[in-house]
């Protein structure tokens, strides 16, 4: 049984410095799609590279974390983590 894992990923704008949280099963892909435009929301900031990674075996956790990271509360961790990451 092949069990697919989810990332929860951060990327950065090579060209601004801003930052997007997602969710994806395909890093790679995820990233190309982000660098070909296919997102509205980040098309105007590419080229991306990820920076932060999480995995989960389930993807309601990882929409979870996504969700959290993105909530005022979940921002000051991310801030956290990007920070050290710097």
């Amino acid at each position: 049984m092949h069990t697919n894992m989810f990332f929860v990923y951060i990327i950065k704008s090579v060209k601004t410095g801003k930052f997007y949280t997602g969710v994806t099963e395909d890093l790679v892909k995820r990233l190309e799609n982000h660098n070909k435009g296919g997102t509205k929301s980040s098309k105007p900031f590419r080229p991306w590279k990820i920076v932060y990674k999480e995995s989960f075996i389930d993807k309601n956790e990882a929409y979870r974390r996504e969700f959290y990271l993105k909530s005022p509360k979940g921002y000051l961790e991310k801030k956290s983590i990007l920070s050290k990451l710097i």
